[in-house]
């Protein structure tokens, strides 16, 4: 496949979808980016389960990373955006205030080393190393990424975010 450059997605969602387990959608949802043509996922974190990030009444969110190589040609980081916002959507998510309950999200996380703001997409995600529920899948699947902004490596990202609640989510 095209491309070296490693796409990393996080995966997410706090509210049942068709009344099925937030696990069984994210799953889901990989199913699908595993099935599109111009996306090839290498490898899939474990899910963990985490409180909302910032504290709410909010139930509880199953999280995981995955970490995939695209064919630039067909997936830009807006295109990929674009595809990521439609899988979505058709899993019922529900785009109201920020931080609001979610059937599924999935946010890109990076897109290789690239490192830009726009109002639409910044790379890699503002937040990335200020999130347990990130960090720790990633550092599951891609234990060596440094954040191709600040420079810093797995094990100084994870120092920072040892207060916050998760767990390895069992099925």
């Amino acid at each position: 496949m095209e491309g070296v450059d490693h796409i990393i997605i996080a995966i997410g969602g706090n509210l049942e979808y068709n009344k099925e387990r937030k696990s069984v959608t994210c799953l889901k949802a990989v199913s699908v980016l595993r099935a599109t043509h111009g996306i090839r996922v290498l490898t899939v974190s474990h899910l963990y389960e985490s409180a909302p990030i910032p504290s709410s009444e909010q139930p509880c969110y199953v999280n995981g990373v995955l970490l995939c190589v695209v064919k630039h040609d067909l997936f830009t980081p807006f295109t990929l955006l674009d595809f990521l916002h439609r899988v979505e959507k058709n899993y019922g998510r529900v785009r109201s205030v920020p931080n609001a309950p979610r059937t599924l999200d999935l946010d890109l996380i990076s897109y290789g080393n690239l490192c830009f703001e726009t109002q639409r997409l910044v790379l890699p995600h503002p937040r990335v190393h200020k999130r347990a529920f990130v960090l720790l899948p990633l550092s599951d699947i891609y234990p060596d990424w440094v954040h191709p902004k600040f420079g810093y490596n797995m094990l100084q990202m994870l120092e920072t975010v040892q207060g916050q609640k998760i767990r390895r989510f069992e099925t």
